[in-house]
């Protein structure tokens, strides 16, 4: 079982998960001066272009787009680095319209904190998908893209994790929040993924389940969790200890259970007490003709998938670089 972590997701935008609580909803909406201050903009020009469009309030990309180009003639390299960046995170990391950075996007790019909102985002939007049994995914689909690329053989894995953040508050595991509600990531189901044995069956209360929507949130959860993460809870490498990977069968044995009681498939050779039934014979040809066009009709498959990551991972390089030199801008 693998699944995404803060860590990875951290790894993978180069931006660390700061101790403090992430984007809510429940913020006031920053004042002009300081969006001003960050974007390296007049207070006055935030106020006139500062829209609404529909029910979102935000810049036009519009407007984004030609300060960029103000400050690329000037030769002001920090404050188009910063709009630039806005940008990302509008358009790419956290979108809601066509060509328009809404003023949730830009209170994460103000919070400096947005990899558990991405992960949450990730994790609500599979959740969703899942219920309906159909539907898009709606999440940063390249940061997705590349988790799973990332755990395909010969591919580089994440490794570096000095600490892994445990829980938050009263909950056992972290509750995420994410854009639309929030959502349970329980970390100790990515023990193995880390190096560390899984000797067993994960006990249920580092399971505990959290899924809301902010619209239907009729119980308060959203206030619970945002006073949750004022208290978070990690584990460096000697208190996780020592790396080695083993798995236990009685963890592999509740892997292939669960697996099947929420019906997913899971290709997995059987163990004598799974409830699973046995995996099918390898599917065979009738002629060689038959095999060799199946076998071309695969390469071809493969070639196209190759190209295909080839193309997002020159996109995520791009927005990676973005992100790094705003990173470094804002020293």
């Amino acid at each position: 079982m693998i699944l995404p972590t803060l860590e990875e997701y951290s790894c993978w935008i180069n931006l660390p998960v700061l101790d403090k609580v992430p984007f809510s909803g429940l913020e006031e909406t920053p004042k002009h001066s300081t969006i001003a201050a960050t974007l390296h903009l007049e207070t006055d020009e935030v106020k006139t272009h500062l829209i609404t469009r529909g029910k979102f309030l935000g810049f036009s990309t519009d407007f984004l787009y030609e300060r960029t180009t103000f400050f690329d003639k000037m030769g002001v390299a920090y404050a188009f680095n910063s709009i630039l960046a806005l940008l990302v995170y509008g358009l790419v990391l956290f979108p809601s319209l066509d060509n328009f950075v809404d003023i949730k996007a830009i209170q994460i790019f103000l919070s400096r904190n947005p990899v558990p909102t991405l992960l949450g985002d990730t994790y609500l939007s599979i959740h969703r998908r899942t219920q309906a049994g159909r539907g898009t995914i709606l999440c940063c689909a390249q940061l997705l893209y590349r988790w799973i690329t990332s755990h395909l053989p010969r591919t580089p894995r994440f490794t570096t994790n000095p600490e892994n953040l445990l829980c938050c508050g009263k909950f056992a595991n972290v509750p995420l929040l994410g854009m639309e509600g929030g959502i349970s990531y329980n970390p100790t189901l990515a023990r193995h993924q880390f190096g560390y044995p899984m000797e067993g069956k994960p006990l249920s209360i580092y399971l505990e389940n959290v899924y809301y929507l902010n619209a239907d949130d009729s119980t308060g959860m959203r206030e619970h969790v945002v006073r949750a993460w004022h208290t978070i809870r990690r584990r460096d490498k000697d208190q996780l200890g020592k790396k080695t990977g083993a798995i236990h069968q009685s963890y592999t044995q509740w892997v292939i259970d669960r697996a099947v009681q929420i019906g997913m498939p899971y290709k997995i050779s059987r163990l004598l007490s799974a409830i699973t039934p046995a995996p099918p014979l390898p599917m065979t040809f009738d002629t060689e003709k038959e095999y060799q066009e199946r076998l071309t009709e695969a390469e071809r498959e493969i070639h196209r998938w190759k190209r295909e990551y080839q193309k997002k991972d020159q996109d995520y390089e791009t927005v990676m670089g973005l992100l790094e030199q705003e990173a470094y801008d804002s020293r």
